[in-house]
């Protein structure tokens, strides 16, 4: 497996010249990063104008590695190849190095970038990116690559530091500026020098030095925009201001799960803060935090959870019963919510109300969580990226562990920890009575490992004093019912009344937590030879038919089609061995029919990965019947392949046997109310248009696509 780093871009707040002239002072040796034992010019050259400038350096390293594994590999030290080209009149240095040791056996790549800040000249940016590979290592391929990565990341922190004594060197010494490159002389004139912007400090008359970085592995370098969130590139002083404290491979999976993210998921990218939760609860392992990550997105997407905040309002019964509510915040500055769970009639609520609307409310809560993280992120100066729950339980009895109850409270916890990774930093359990370990017996289970360590709990009084609320909570902050000075608005709770229930005398509770049984989305499985087709009827010329989906397994292919026949909707068996059933797997076009003939293809076939979520439109050019159509992708095999090969029946198998299924959405808009992009959706009451991201329209006259993948 190939392992890949990418660091944050770190911003050094002097100019690119004199950043060069500290760096060049690690050569030809370097005693401040002692794994650097010296270094070797290969070749030199400059162009014409000495505007460009090339060294290739061989590098010898000393690797911190076991005896015994360097005696079986019969090498003291390792040699890298640097090259460094520094173009001065564009203000660049570009690294690249390369082992030479073991160049058969071991890959190791890095490129390093230094450039001039955009928004400020007279500041320097520096990133870097580098990949290992191990093909084989005498047996020992897992061992070295726990050396190699635990050196480089502690020389990637090393690489920063060094420029930074180095630049504090130079200006001890009264060097704080360096003038920059100018053209030659031409004819006897002496080419107009551009302003430096920065006047400060003593002019050396030497010319700017040139450098080459193979050990510059210092994550060092701040993006191109401080604080934005939203740039392109992750900034370092971003990183450490609103996500804490990371070791440069955990930004290294967080830059790189947010470029992936970028590239293939064109819905609305979620926030850094967000996309960190689930690198967490996966211990930074990237392939699972991914999937983890895109199955709560389409979660979020197909029940609208983005938007419960500004929709959903509890109904009076459940702002009466509940008993939680918000209160101030904890020491650490975490925002505090406190659940009188033992005054809670949990199953009067679930009679009344049905586990459905205790969802949305718990959704709401972790919602309104998160946001109030970011203010208090803010407010405080720092990074708060969880909430405090404070739990207590006294008048906790068998009443609670009402079955039904139980069975609805383990399936809200089970969407919770799904989808909300890391956003409890600590819960707080206060009197809990004899009954509680029954029922932490139930629920326990089905708590995240990670999330069982953040919980404490303490029985009858031993919440107060030292060790209990006054270590985490501010005096003036615990609630009056629990001995604090402080009024809290919590509601008591208490018995909600039988007339008050639903008609069912037991309702059933449902396998699955439904949510927004309204959703606008439809999901489809797609067998090999059995395609889902849905047909749009147009009366008008002209009008526009959206779509959004999303590609929750396998590959397929989308079309639309055009016919004046209206389609008979069949059924069709999927030729899959031992399928059982298709779903709602609906086939339109018949075998009879010929394209070209029968119907027409109005928009070009797209191939759509999965993990996909495509959005697009098509204006209308005639009425008739329009069917938009998802088939499984199967790879034609190149021609003159033979399928003889093992490998190539093998992946034919694996093909025929594989299932597509998709979540989609599709609308009908009259051309008027269009207006040309996807944007205007919203000014139509369209629930597509509060899911689809921001696509830009061709002239909405012509038949054109906008699908964005």
């Amino acid at each position: 497996m190939v392992q890949k780093y990418q660091s944050p871009v770190r911003v050094y707040k002097y100019p690119f010249e004199l950043v060069m002239a500290a760096y060049e002072k690690r050569f030809p040796t370097c005693p401040e990063i002692p794994v650097f034992l010296g270094s070797e010019i290969l070749t030199e050259s400059k162009s014409d104008d000495g505007a460009i400038h090339i060294i290739e350096r061989s590098c010898k390293l000393n690797v911190d590695a076991p005896r015994l594994l360097k005696k079986i590999a019969g090498v003291e030290y390792v040699f890298f190849i640097q090259k460094n080209t520094v173009n001065w009149k564009e203000r660049t240095l570009v690294i690249e190095a390369h082992n030479e040791t073991f160049a058969n056996r071991v890959i190791v790549l890095e490129t390093c970038n230094y450039s001039v800040h955009p928004e400020n000249e007279d500041w320097t940016c520096f990133e870097q990116s580098a990949s290992l590979d191990i093909k084989s290592f005498f047996g020992f391929e897992n061992t070295v690559e726990k050396i190699a990565m635990k050196q480089y990341t502690a020389n990637i922190k090393r690489g920063k530091e060094v420029i930074e004594h180095y630049l504090k060197e130079l200006i001890s010494q009264g060097i704080t500026f360096i003038p920059r490159w100018t053209p030659p002389a031409v004819r006897g004139k002496t080419a107009k020098r551009p302003s430096s912007g920065c006047e400060c400090g003593t002019v050396p008359a030497a010319a700017p030095p040139h450098g080459s970085d193979k050990e510059q592995r210092g994550s060092t370098c701040s993006s191109v925009e401080a604080s934005t969130p939203d740039a392109d590139k992750l900034d370092a002083d971003y990183i450490e201001r609103y996500l804490g404290q990371l070791t440069p491979m955990q930004e290294s999976c967080l830059i790189r799960l947010r470029q992936w993210l970028q590239e293939t998921h064109k819905g609305k990218i979620p926030k850094d803060e967000h996309i960190l939760r689930f690198l967490r609860a996966r211990d930074f392992n990237i392939d699972k935090a991914r999937e983890m990550l895109c199955q709560s997105l389409t979660w979020r997407k197909q029940y609208q959870v983005d938007y419960i905040l500004q929709t959903w309002r509890p109904p009076s019964l459940l702002e009466e019963y509940y008993t939680g509510g918000w209160h101030y915040h904890d020491k650490d500055g975490r925002p505090l919510y406190i659940l009188r769970l033992g005054q809670m009639d949990t199953k009067g609520l679930v009679k009344a109300l049905g586990e459905e609307s205790l969802l949305r409310h718990v959704l709401s809560i972790n919602e309104e969580g998160q946001r109030r993280c970011e203010e208090n992120t803010n407010l405080f100066g720092r990074p708060i990226t969880s909430w405090t729950c404070l739990v207590d339980l006294e008048g906790l009895n068998m009443r609670h562990l009402w079955r039904p109850g139980v069975k609805a409270l383990l399936r809200i916890i089970e969407v919770v920890e799904e989808n909300y990774p890391e956003t409890l930093g600590r819960l707080l359990i206060v009197r809990a009575p004899r009954v509680f370990p029954v029922l932490w017996t139930l629920v326990s289970p089905f708590i995240n490992e990670n999330t069982r360590q953040k919980f404490l709990i303490y029985s009858g009084n031993n919440y107060q004093g030292p060790g209990g609320l006054v270590d985490y909570l501010d005096k003036d902050v615990i609630p009056d019912f629990l001995g604090g000075e402080c009024v809290c608005n919590v509601p008591e709770g208490g018995l909600v009344p039988k007339s008050l229930y639903q008609t069912d005398e037991e309702p059933e509770i449902s396998d699955h937590i439904r949510l927004w049984t309204e959703t606008i989305y439809h999901s489809a499985n797609i067998f090999k030879g059995a395609p889902h087709e849905i047909v749009v009827e147009i009366l008008e010329g002209e009008s526009v038919i959206t779509w959004d989906f999303d590609i929750l397994k396998g590959d397929v292919v989308f079309s639309l089609f055009h016919s004046k026949r209206a389609p008979e909707i069949c059924r069709k068996e999927p030729t899959v061995p031992n399928a059982l059933t298709v779903g709602d797997n609906i086939q339109l076009i018949g075998k009879s029919w010929v394209l070209g003939v029968d119907y027409s293809r109005v928009e070009s076939q797209l191939v759509c990965r999965e993990g996909e979520s495509i959005q697009g439109s098509h204006v209308t050019r005639w009425p008739g019947f329009y069917i938009l159509q998802w088939k499984m992708h199967s790879p034609t095999p190149c021609a003159g392949t033979s399928l003889s090969r093992v490998d190539d029946v093998l992946a034919t198998l694996q093909v025929s046997n594989h299932k597509c299924k998709i979540m989609y959405y599709y609308e009908v808009l009259a051309s008027k109310e269009f207006r040309g992009s996807m944007t205007s959706l919203e000014s139509c009451n369209s629930g597509f248009s509060q899911l689809s991201g921001a696509t830009t329209s061709s002239n909405q006259s012509q038949s054109s696509s906008l699908i964005s993948r």
